[in-house]
């Protein structure tokens, strides 16, 4: 596609539906299943079962040692059983959206972009299960906005493949520095801002469109800049996944952010800093897992 000088283009270009992919079949359909039917489960295992790589995955996630099963299994069905159906799903949809780009994206590496956002959403469990019953988030929604936090880098690279690469580059050439600032200065805006638009052109769910773009500033809300003084839900996603890129630093993507963790941060989600040592372990044993999933079908 080609690049244009105004910096607006983007966010022009994401709100017309012509410019980039719908959001891939299976993935809608299974947005729009009602799990917590018999006949929505039987959907669910069969769209899976229509598409064999997808299977793969699944039967393969399921046999990792990502959810500590000891048991092996070689079906789908039973697949959907040990992950759950709403993990499931949004193992499915991460994969369906990754697939979008099937060529290679010059300097942009999906496969990178794929590592990173599944090993994000499996250590976000780890701090999620460490949190209190009271202020929990859904499991699911949890996961399925780890895997899709930062598909505004695959937005860009659909939108404008010249500015996409200019990016790319940039971020190897300067590690050091952070890449909000980079990406403000190239583009006009932000990785975040262009994955929430396109979760919005896609009527993906509000929590996760929120939780999207305010994964790098996860005490602000939509309509305020101001910090709140208690937290909603979907601002404890967004803390969330901010917390577990920070304790994942590099992992899949080279993203340069602030590091630095406040104890405040892990009180915000009910967790006392007596606890976040084993967390933080947690979390990195799990994008590892991870990682050894992604190698496997790479």
């Amino acid at each position: 596609m080609t690049s244009h000088n105004n910096p607006a283009h983007l966010q022009a270009a994401i709100k017309n539906l012509d410019s980039l992919p719908a959001m891939p079949i299976i993935a809608q359909k299974l947005l729009a299943l009602k799990l917590d039917t018999d006949e929505g489960e039987r959907q669910m295992q069969l769209l899976i079962a229509q598409d064999s790589i997808i299977s793969a995955k699944v039967i393969g996630l399921a046999n990792t040692p990502l959810l500590g099963i000891s048991r092996k299994t070689t079906s789908v069905k039973d697949a959907v059983l040990l992950l759950g159906l709403s993990r499931v799903r949004s193992v499915v949809m991460g994969i369906a959206i990754m697939s979008l780009m099937k060529k290679p994206a010059g300097r942009f590496n999906v496969q990178n972009l794929w590592l990173h956002n599944l090993g994000i959403a499996f250590g976000m469990l780890a701090i999620t299960r460490a949190m209190p019953s009271k202020i929990r988030p859904q499991e699911d929604q949890v996961f399925l906005a780890g895997m899709l936090h930062d598909i505004g880098y695959l937005a860009l690279a659909y939108l404008d493949r010249a500015r996409s690469d200019a990016l790319h580059d940039k971020l190897a050439s300067e590690p050091g520095r952070s890449a909000l600032a980079i990406e403000r200065e190239m583009l006009g805006v932000t990785h975040d801002e262009l994955g929430a638009d396109l979760a919005q052109t896609w009527h993906l769910p509000e929590e996760i469109v929120i939780a999207v773009r305010h994964h790098h500033k996860p005490g602000l809300t939509m309509a305020s800049p101001e910090n709140l003084p208690g937290d909603t839900p979907v601002q404890t996603m967004a803390r969330i996944i901010n917390l577990t890129e920070k304790l994942l630093p590099s992992f899949g993507l080279h993203e340069c952010i602030d590091q630095s963790i406040a104890a405040s941060e892990w009180q915000a989600l009910g967790i006392g800093t007596e606890k976040t040592d084993e967390i933080a372990s947690q979390v990195a044993e799990q994008a590892e897992q991870a990682l050894q999933f992604i190698n496997h079908f790479a």
